[in-house]
């Protein structure tokens, strides 16, 4: 039977993704089989698993940190925010419906079953499972009903690690304020606490770390310093995505309010010859834009009046007008079109609406929901590519003539008669370094880059990292077998 250990942050943000994963890759070199697994995700920026469904990017990047592959019981959970208080709900890898989030509350409870039959399918297949909360325990007002923090781990009976993040400050607050508001129960699960993203000498923390232990009675199990090289490792939340400097080529990505899947961010980032400017809401688009990227989107009608209303339709024509080339990806190969029409409101309130013209293309929102991982080939030149397919609605038109992907021997993709602009639905396309560097090469970017490569060697400086500053043989050591309330 596998044991399993939870890791649980004093709120949001603090880290607990990038721990998971490099406590993942450091107990799988030491010949451990390791699971990685979080009850509930909010993320629009979705991964699609090697069984055909979707999980946090987060619980994919564990599973390859685990060097395992992704499965859909890793996040049996996930919320896709499409409003400010509505989500789609994936269960298990699938759609399950669209919920408010008043309703979410009140039924959450009915969704523990199925996360604890994923938990246990995992732990059928493990040494390790590392478990991830969500947000933090100390919202006692969501207590009730729980499935993604003290909830989960009173049901299935999992000791708890317990994370601050130095970097916001109050860390001691944090902590301690954390251990005042849980009920015993909860307290009961908690085994140590860590302290994440300590920046400058970590032994000036030492009194700090020996307060909290004092007032708690936890042992600390770490000290992490900041880890510099997180931002090679791919980001799930919008949070965390950042404009990167690199070479004189400029990236230009207008931050969507539903910008969903921007992981095709990730490979563009690492090219020193880059730089990726990440434009908010109020800020025009740049001027000097070499290529406007249009990311995906969950909720592709609403983001493009959220564009137009940025004053960003109007900042896209003038690049064009200069020369500049635009890509636009899944939601944002929908905007370029003419049209899109959603006759039964899979996207929000059924209508038709137009499109920004740069492409001689109209999608219309109807069949199946698309969640599909996909070898391709770009055309001209026969690179090979892999990525995923995760979208509704279907798109048509003479600029679909000029398609630049083939998949299983169908064109994919529109493009301009002059090939500055084009669309397709496969993300993750960069992360192939044949591709990106002749996509690159038209933007007169030499590429030298292997960008799985530096995947692989980020999570091995990860693991390396927490082997040097926390108790690894400690952590292991208050792993327990799940115990069933």
């Amino acid at each position: 039977m596998a044991r399993a250990i939870m890791i649980q942050g004093t709120g949001s943000n603090v880290g607990k993704s990038i721990l998971v994963a490099g406590l993942a890759r450091a107990y799988t070199r030491r010949g451990l089989r390791v699971a990685p697994f979080k009850p509930q995700n909010m993320s629009n920026n979705a991964a699609v698993t090697e069984n055909g469904g979707e999980i946090g990017r987060a619980q994919a990047l564990q599973a390859r940190a685990a060097r395992r592959p992704s499965h859909t019981d890793m996040n049996p959970i996930l919320l896709k925010p499409e409003t400010d208080t509505g989500a789609q709900i994936i269960v298990q890898g699938h759609r399950a419906g669209t919920m408010r989030a008043g309703d979410y509350r009140k039924d959450k409870s009915k969704l523990l079953g199925a996360a604890l039959e994923s938990f246990d399918r995992l732990c059928a297949d493990a040494d390790l499972v590392l478990v991830e909360g969500a947000g933090s325990p100390a919202e006692t007002n969501l207590r009730k009903g729980d499935i993604a923090n003290m909830g989960f781990a009173c049901a299935a009976g999992v000791p708890v690690v317990l994370v601050g993040d130095i970097h916001r400050g109050g860390v001691i607050a944090q902590i301690v304020g954390t251990q005042a508001v849980l009920d015993p129960a909860d307290l009961a699960r908690i085994r140590g606490f860590a302290i994440n993203r300590f920046k400058g000498d970590v032994s000036l923390f030492d009194e700090g770390r020996d307060d909290i232990a004092l007032r708690t009675g936890w042992p600390c199990l770490g000290v992490v310093p900041w880890f510099n090289d997180a931002w090679k490792l791919p980001a799930e939340d919008m949070m965390d995505i950042r404009s990167h400097t690199g070479g004189a080529c400029k990236v230009v990505v207008p931050q969507l309010e539903r910008m969903a899947n921007f992981d095709d961010l990730d490979p563009l980032a690492a090219e020193p010859g880059i730089s990726v400017e990440i434009v908010a809401a109020g800020r025009p688009l740049p001027g000097d834009a070499d290529l406007v990227l249009l990311p995906g989107s969950k909720s592709t009608i609403g983001d493009l009046t959220f564009f137009r209303a940025q004053g960003w339709d109007i900042d896209l024509y003038a690049h064009v007008r200069r020369g500049g080339h635009v890509l636009g990806l899944c939601g944002g190969y929908q905007m370029l079109g003419k049209t899109i029409s959603d006759p039964e409101g899979v996207d929000g309130k059924p209508g038709k609406v137009d499109g920004l013209g740069l492409l001689d293309v109209s999608t219309v929102m109807a069949g199946e929901k698309q969640v599909t991982l996909r070898h391709a080939t770009a055309l001209p030149g026969r690179e090979p590519v892999s990525g995923y397919e995760i979208h509704m609605g279907r798109t048509e038109g003479p600029d679909c003539a000029r398609a630049w992907l083939e998949i299983d021997g169908r064109p994919e993709g529109a493009a301009s008669a002059d090939g500055r602009i084009r669309g397709s639905y496969l993300h993750g396309l960069f992360t192939s370094d044949p591709f990106r560097a002749s996509y690159l090469a038209s933007l007169g970017v030499a590429s030298t880059t292997a960008y799985d490569d530096g995947v692989e060697n980020a999570l091995d400086a990860l693991a390396d990292h927490l082997e040097r500053h926390m108790d690894l043989d400690l952590i292991l050591s208050l792993a327990e077998e799940p115990c069933r309330r």
